[in-house]
């Protein structure tokens, strides 16, 4: 065997694992800790230099964590890092109407003292929960990171899936997951296509800073050109996720910061005080699409790669980390049982899980939308009438309730604060 060869061979064993995940935001580090504690070995590969992926400044990033979300967090280690930097969302306050104009008086209000178990979800900065990640990938032995570096070939056959990076290095493991994005590279060399469709609206996504006290509720403010979201952060400051029309979201966007400020107010209102923008500003094209498939040969879809949606209900990364769970659930118990944990028999159980879930959550997000962000008078007198309804009839509320704070369906074990 000449060198080269010899070279290449060598440098393929040194980076043999279990399972290669492709993605490390936030779904790929969060799967790499579920399946590592269960005994797998698991290398993360993420395009992103990980000085980036480290930097702790405040760009205004948050996330809306379901209760469940947080148990599969505390399960996997990940929630004591995090927990002093995280707001409880004790309440949901919906209301609809116009800028400037004030809420209808039908709204529907939803308090967690209506359930047991303990706030809905939590609040947490994008910062807090990808260092917490880092830190906790670095802690766990079986779990290697290759930071800086894309993938572009794959390649699976009967022995495991073999992955080329863009240096010339070569990984191969049993399984190939995908958490690489909407556009999932993964998904695209491995010939899975997407369906959906654009909804002509762009978030706008900031973080302000108010004079008085959010006492941990969140507001969701819909109007006809998309929804306004006001989450509560720690020290007196919100997210807000605000969703406009393409083309006034990219004016507004372009605007200096006090104009930016003066578009919002008449929308925001003014029951926290004045406000103030705090950290940057981004903007996201908010369109449905969803795999055609979760799974390939030797390769499943995870997070934003299986399906990505209106952010409407705040449900984007809670629904990724379900999959997580059920991934994490089905590879382990195939694995105990002395199955071929890429095989297409165990791959189905995952979909079959998650699939139908994802596709009924897609599509309550897209009714929802399409109802809520229009200015006909028949359905803003039904929409009404229902939130009134609703807000009125206390096992309805109890049953939103649960249903926010991720409590409803099957539920993997991870999201049900148990270990695999």
């Amino acid at each position: 065997m000449d060198n080269p060869e010899r070279a290449r061979i060598l440098r393929a064993m040194e980076h043999m694992s279990d399972i290669l995940i492709v993605g490390g935001g936030l779904n790929g580090p969060a799967l790499a800790l579920a399946l590592a504690q269960t005994g797998h070995t698991v290398t993360v590969i993420d395009a992103l230099d990980e000085k980036l992926r480290k930097d702790a400044a405040f760009d205004g990033r948050a996330y809306a964590l379901a209760l469940a979300s947080q148990r599969l967090l505390d399960a996997t280690g990940v929630w004591a890092r995090i927990a002093d930097q995280a707001q409880p969302m004790l309440e949901i306050k919906v209301t609809d109407g116009h800028a400037g104009a004030g809420p209808s008086p039908f709204f529907m209000h939803f308090d967690h003292a209506e359930i047991e178990e303990g706030p809905m979800g939590y609040m947490v900065e994008d910062r807090h929960l990808r260092r917490a990640f880092l830190e906790a990938m670095v802690e766990e032995s079986r779990i290697s990171q290759i930071s800086g570096k894309t993938v572009v070939a794959q390649k699976a056959d009967e022995t495991g899936v073999t992955l080329t990076l863009n240096d010339g290095a070569t990984l191969t493991g049993s399984l190939l997951v995908g958490c690489d994005g909407r556009r999932s590279g993964t998904a695209t060399r491995a010939g899975i296509k997407r369906s959906g469709w654009d909804y002509g609206q762009t978030a706008l996504v900031c973080a302000i800073e108010h004079d008085l006290p959010h006492h941990g509720i969140a507001h969701q403010f819909f109007m006809p050109p998309g929804p306004l979201a006001i989450l509560p952060l720690t020290d007196n400051r919100s997210s807000i996720v605000w969703s406009e029309r393409t083309e006034m979201a990219k004016r507004i966007n372009a605007l200096p910061e006090d104009d930016y400020l003066q578009v919002l107010r008449p929308r925001f209102g003014d029951f926290l005080g004045d406000i103030r923008l705090q950290g940057d500003r981004f903007t996201y094209p908010l369109n449905l699409t969803i795999a055609n498939s979760f799974i390939g040969d030797r390769m499943a879809l995870v997070g934003d790669a299986a399906h990505g949606m209106h952010p409407i209900a705040g449900q984007g990364l809670n629904a990724g980390l379900r999959d997580v769970g059920a991934l994490a659930e089905v590879l382990t118990l195939a694995g105990r049982r002395g199955e071929d944990i890429s095989s297409v028999l165990v791959l189905e159980r995952y979909q079959e899980w998650r699939r139908f879930d994802t596709a009924a959550l897609a599509m309550a997000t897209d009714v929802f939308n399409k109802l809520f962000s229009n200015d006909n008078p028949l359905l803003r007198a039904g929409r009404d009438f229902g939130m009134g309804l609703i807000g009125s009839l206390p096992g309805l509320r109890r049953g939103f309730v649960r249903e926010a704070a991720g409590l409803t369906g099957d539920l993997p074990k991870l999201l049900q604060g148990r270990a695999i």
